[in-house]
């Protein structure tokens, strides 16, 4: 499991398959020479930053006969999301919470004057 998340940080670590990404995110679907549209590449290259974008999980693939389709998968992502981010979020929505209650503690004792 520890490897797959290196696969994950590692294809993220490069700009053009987050952008690749993006794209994706904007028009899921696509196949490769929709994704070659734009990218300041090789159809080579575009294929690479593909294959380890598919190693680390981060895009899928399906077959429509003869044309290969990439899609995201957002799951990986959102696991890293809710370990590293959500644990911070949990401790400022507490805070939160805490603020909320010594407010209306703070409005009771005052209604009670």
């Amino acid at each position: 499991m520890a490897d797959m998340k290196s696969n994950i940080f590692k294809a993220l670590a490069d700009d053009s398959r987050r952008k690749l990404l993006d794209r994706l995110f904007a028009d899921n679907g696509q196949n490769l020479n929709q994704l070659c549209l734009g990218m300041k590449m090789s159809r080579q290259a575009v294929t690479k930053h593909l294959k380890i974008l598919e190693a680390a999980n981060l895009v899928s693939v399906t077959w429509q006969g003869r044309e290969k389709l990439h899609f995201l998968n957002p799951v990986p992502l959102a696991k890293i999301v809710h370990r590293w981010v959500g644990r911070f979020e949990d401790a400022r929505l507490e805070m939160l919470v805490d603020l909320k209650h010594e407010s209306e503690i703070k409005e009771e004792n005052r209604n009670a004057i």
